[in-house]
C-alpha cells in the first residue's frame, strides 16, 4: 500500500497515512480516462443551436413570377433552399449531446486517475483546512504555503468558508467527495485531498 505523508496548513509534516492499492496503485488505463472525459465534456455542450426548414418559414406561398419567358429558372417559392433567405438542408436542431458511461467505467477512470497523481508526486494529504470566516486573501496565503498555484481541494462535505474564499482564485477550485471528477482532476497541476476525505473516497470508489 503506497505510503504518503499527511502536512499541515504550514506544509511540515504531521505523519503518514496508507493509501489502498485498490485506489492509488491500479493499472494506467488511458483510453477510460479519455471516454470518460469525453462524455463529460459532450455533456456541457448546450445543443440549442437550430436552423429553419423551408417548411418552417413565414413566407408566401405565391409564385415568385411566372413560369416561363422571363429567361431565369424555374421558381414555386421563395422558401427555396437555393434562394437568399430560404430554408436549411439538414441543418442543425436542437438535440442532446450528453452521453453516460457505465459506473464501472466511471470509477475506474477515477483510479486511473488518482493513480497517476500519486506516481507523479501530484497529490497532497492535509491534516485540516479550517478557516473562521470568508476571506480570500488567508486562503491564498494558505495554499502559498503549500506550494500550491494551480490546485484542486476536495473536501469530505460543504465547506462554506472555504468554497466561499478560494471562489474568486481562477487557478483553485474546491470540490466535495461527491463531485470528484476526471476533468477537474486533469485540469489541475495539484490534488489536494483532506485527510477527512479519505474514507469518502473509498466508500464511493470501492463498491
Amino acid at each position: 500500500m503506497p505510503l504518503v505523508d499527511v502536512v499541515n496548513i504550514k506544509n511540515e509534516k504531521v505523519g503518514q497515512i496508507e493509501l489502498p492499492d485498490q485506489i492509488y496503485d491500479v493499472e494506467i488505463r488511458p483510453h477510460l480516462v479519455h471516454e470518460v472525459v469525453t462524455a463529460q465534456l459532450h455533456s456541457r455542450r448546450a445543443g440549442t443551436a437550430c436552423t429553419k426548414t423551408r417548411g418552417e418559414l413565414a413566407y408566401s406561398n405565391r409564385k415568385p413570377y411566372r413560369q416561363k419567358k422571363t429567361g431565369r429558372a424555374r421558381a414555386g417559392t421563395r422558401r427555396s433552399p437555393l434562394w437568399r433567405g430560404g430554408g436549411t438542408i439538414f441543418g442543425p436542431k436542437p438535440r442532446d449531446f450528453s452521453w453516460r458511461p457505465p459506473s464501472q467505467v466511471r470509477r475506474q477512470a477515477l483510479k486511473v486517475v488518482l493513480t497517476s497523481k500519486l506516481r507523479e508526486n501530484e497529490l497532497v494529504v492535509l491534516d485540516a483546512l479550517a478557516m473562521d470566516e470568508i476571506k480570500t486573501k488567508v486562503f491564498k496565503g494558505h495554499m502559498d504555503s503549500l506550494g500550491l498555484k494551480k490546485a484542486l481541494v476536495v473536501t469530505p462535505a460543504v465547506e462554506p468558508t472555504v468554497e466561499l474564499s478560494a471562489r474568486n482564485l481562477p487557478d483553485i477550485k474546491v470540490l466535495r467527495v461527491g463531485g470528484l471528477n476526471c476533468y477537474d482532476l486533469l485540469r489541475h497541476d495539484k490534488l489536494v485531498l483532506l485527510r477527512d476525505s479519505l474514507p469518502g473516497i473509498e466508500e464511493r470508489l470501492l463498491k
